[in-house]
């Protein structure tokens, strides 16, 4: 059995607020599938590079700043990386951590085995 610290409850505490909004799940499983959900891009390979913020604004239907609001919160949290292409800033999903959310999860409420 794992004994946490105040320090990792704090840690997940945020990890956990990062996916605490309905539009910010939304984004991470488009970004999950990329090629699915967003058409090509001019600039920017999908899969290599991410996507487009305009085109995350455009599928979502919100404005520029609240797209870019929940992008910092995601990437603050570690679940998305962005990358600066011309005049555009495109999102790709960090897999790695997300699983490592979902493990901790698992290991947190008895139901997986500590990795």
């Amino acid at each position: 059995m794992n004994s946490y610290s105040d320090r990792v409850f704090l840690s997940m505490a945020q990890n956990f607020s990062a996916l605490a909004h309905e539009n910010r799940i939304r984004i991470l499983h488009w970004l999950s599938e990329p090629e699915r959900h967003f058409p090509p891009q001019v600039d920017g390979d999908l899969i290599d590079d991410g996507v487009c913020v305009g085109f995350i604004t455009e599928k979502i239907g919100l404005k520029q700043p609240t797209v870019t609001n929940h992008m910092r919160i995601l990437q603050e949290a570690g679940l998305v990386e962005s990358k600066k292409i011309k005049n555009w800033v495109f999102y790709k999903l960090q897999r790695e951590r997300v699983n490592r959310i979902l493990t901790d999860v698992s290991v947190l409420t008895g139901s997986g085995h500590s990795t």
